[in-house]
């Protein structure tokens, strides 16, 4: 099932996605159910949300493809290496990608996004997959610079728009099923990998992230990114493709 988030006359709701139209809910999936309103509307006349405004954080996941790792020159950590983006840096697809002043180099990262449906703490791998309640696809944004002359993250990843989501969720997806992710910039192939690469797969991250916090329902794992990642200039048309999930795709500008 494919869900979205969208805006209709003035409204923000959620639709199941059937085809051309989405099945109008009466509220929030993740909390509410899928009980229906009874009205239909055509995808073309809505304008596309975050499927998911993480209630309280953004968990991200660095360096968890081998041939990430090595094009930028680092070893693949034995653990998960996480960091936190704040919920701030959420945007929809059609949105705008704003590069920050303060960077003179901004990159896109393709990855697949987990979106938590459940309360989350200590859970172990075997069952990490029960706390999922879909996936969607995230750019992890990052200033490239910045990133290597703070020495630590937030600031380079956390900037307002440089966590895009979309372009809905899909609750049924097959983690094992072959997916790839390809980025392209202006329509131009920049990544393209297979999820199955993953160093840490889905169920390992859940486990090692709720082992230090809880993970609170509507909170979002990006899962790392595979080789290729570039950066992207003011004017550039920037889309994250995933087999099975769609097209995430976002302009840029200039702050």
């Amino acid at each position: 099932m494919r869900i979205a988030r969208f805006s209709h006359q003035d409204a923000i709701t959620y639709g199941i996605v059937d085809g051309k139209e989405l099945v109008v809910l009466a509220g929030d999936p993740m909390f509410a159910g899928y009980e229906t309103t009874g009205t239909r509307v055509p995808v073309a006349d809505v304008a596309l949300l975050a499927p998911v405004i993480p209630r309280s954080k953004v968990v991200a996941i660095g360096r968890n493809y081998r041939d990430h790792a090595a094009e930028l020159g680092n070893e693949v950590p034995a653990e998960p290496l996480m960091f936190l983006k704040p919920n701030t840096s959420v945007i929809g697809p059609g949105d705008a990608i704003v590069r920050p002043p303060q960077s003179e180099r901004t990159d896109f990262e393709g990855e697949l996004a987990v979106v938590i449906g459940r309360i989350a703490k200590n859970v172990p791998a075997e069952r990490a997959l029960d706390y999922v309640f879909g996936y969607t696809i995230a750019n992890d944004v990052t200033a490239r610079d910045l990133q290597r002359s703070d020495g630590q993250w937030s600031r380079a990843k956390g900037f307002d728009t440089f966590c895009p989501l979309g372009p809905a969720i899909e609750t049924e997806f097959d983690l094992d099923g072959g997916a790839r992710i390809v980025t392209r910039v202006n329509g131009e192939v920049r990544q393209d990998g297979p999820i199955s690469d993953m160093v840490h797969p889905v169920r390992d991250l859940i486990a090692y992230a709720s082992a230090a916090f809880t993970l609170l329902p509507g909170d979002v794992i990006l899962t790392g990114t595979p080789a290729g990642i570039g950066e992207f200039h003011a004017g550039d048309v920037v889309e994250v493709e995933i087999t099975g999930l769609g097209i995430l795709r976002n302009t840029v500008r200039n702050a």
